[in-house]
This record gives C-alpha cells, sequence and structure tokens, in this order.
C-alpha cells in the first residue's frame, strides 16, 4: 500500500511560519527570530510603537530579554487564513534586570496576554501588529495602581476633578 502525503495549504503554511517563529520568542533565539522575518519588516506594537525592519525589531527584543532574565512566553492558540495568521499568546517575567524603554527595574512580576497577527509572504514575516494592554503592563510594572486600589480611586478622583475645573474654563465641544 502506497502512503500519500498530503500537501498543505497555503493558511497551514502561514499558521506554522508564524508559531515557529513565537518557538524562537520563546527560547530567546534573536537570530532564529531575525531568520523569520523580511529585512524590512513592520513590527507594530500598539502599546509601544512600529519598529521598522530587522534591526529594530532585534534591539527591542534583546531590551525585553535583558530586563526580564526569566521571561517566558508561551502560544496559546492559533488561527490562520493564507496571508494572515493570529496568535493568542501569555508572557510572564520579573523586570529585575536592565531597564526596559527607559523604566528602571522594579522587582515586580509582570503577567500580560496578547494577540499578534502575523502576515507572511514567500516564507517571511512582512507585518506583525501586535495587542496586548499596555494598562495592565503598566499595573504589573508599579507604574499604575492596581485595579480597585486606593491608589487607583484617588487617581481617578484627581483625574475628574481636573477634568471638571477643565471644562469649565473651556468652551464647548463642537460637532
Amino acid at each position: 500500500m502506497a502512503t500519500t502525503t498530503k500537501k498543505k495549504t497555503k493558511a497551514q503554511l502561514t499558521e506554522e511560519h508564524a508559531l515557529s517563529y513565537f518557538e524562537a520568542v520563546r527560547a530567546r533565539d534573536l537570530d532564529a527570530m531575525i531568520a523569520h522575518l523580511a529585512d524590512d519588516v513592520i513590527e507594530d506594537i500598539t502599546p509601544v510603537g512600529i519598529l521598522r525592519g530587522t534591526a529594530e525589531v532585534r534591539d527591542f527584543f534583546a531590551q525585553l530579554f535583558a530586563a526580564f532574565p526569566d521571561f517566558e512566553f508561551s502560544a496559546e492558540q492559533s488561527i490562520a487564513s493564507p496571508q494572515v495568521a493570529a496568535v493568542q499568546w501569555r508572557a510572564v517575567g520579573t523586570f529585575r534586570g536592565a531597564p526596559f524603554q527607559g523604566i528602571e527595574p522594579t522587582g515586580r512580576r509582570v503577567e500580560i496576554r496578547g494577540c499578534d497577527c502575523i502576515e507572511v509572504e514567500n516564507g517571511k514575516i512582512t507585518r506583525n501588529t501586535a495587542y496586548y494592554d499596555g494598562a495592565a503592563f503598566a499595573r504589573g510594572l508599579g507604574m499604575l495602581p492596581q485595579t480597585g486600589s486606593g491608589g487607583e480611586k484617588a487617581m481617578l478622583a484627581a483625574f475628574n476633578a481636573v477634568t471638571k475645573v477643565r471644562s469649565r474654563f473651556s468652551s464647548p465641544p463642537t460637532r
């Protein structure tokens, strides 16, 4: 009996490439990560900004890995079309290494969930748009107070007081 091999669809290949990239992230292997990317890749990390090209992507992740020496990353689920794979992920780590994005280490453990939409052409990632809750990340770092805490209530009260004062001295919004 002859065995047949089933040809993979373009969507399957796109998803495999995205998951292989995330395996390189999990392994903290910058060279393997960069090998998955087109030279002119655009990495749009929505809470951070847009990275253009492999050098900027490498620098960002090198800084991330240095800041979170115990960084753990896992892809939880994925789905793909022929051109785009969406990968839901979770990352945890303790901010006890180098500074990150101008922030000094706090020693706090951060856990975030996110989703990346990865566009693949000719076997290379050309664009990645990463979505995660930047406020949750800031809370984890200690930059924002925890949800429901006294600090958060005080911050909201101060914000609302300033907003009310500003509204008294500004013209009404135009439509």
